[in-house]
């Protein structure tokens, strides 16, 4: 697990009301069954943490945890 994940899940542990074992493939939406203002709440969080944008076509494709890191570690790059 990569160290971008770890901080992921630990920034998604407070959204998981569900209280479901998070890991990289967890699937964000359908597997914490969390609506559309909540993730968005959570990507928030994410981008203030890694100080970063994603922007939102990027983010309609971004399903899983480790899809997640991927586009963090990528945009992280950029800056």
């Amino acid at each position: 697990m990569t160290d971008t994940v770890t901080q992921i899940i630990k920034l998604l542990a407070p959204f998981n009301t569900a209280g479901i074992p998070l890991s990289a493939d967890t699937d964000i939406s359908s597997d914490l069954n969390i609506d559309s203002v909540t993730v968005m709440d959570f990507v928030m969080e994410v981008e203030d943490h890694f100080d970063i944008e994603i922007p939102l076509n990027v983010l309609s494709e971004t399903r899983t945890v480790a899809d997640l890191a991927k586009v963090v570690e990528a945009r992280s790059k950029k800056a």
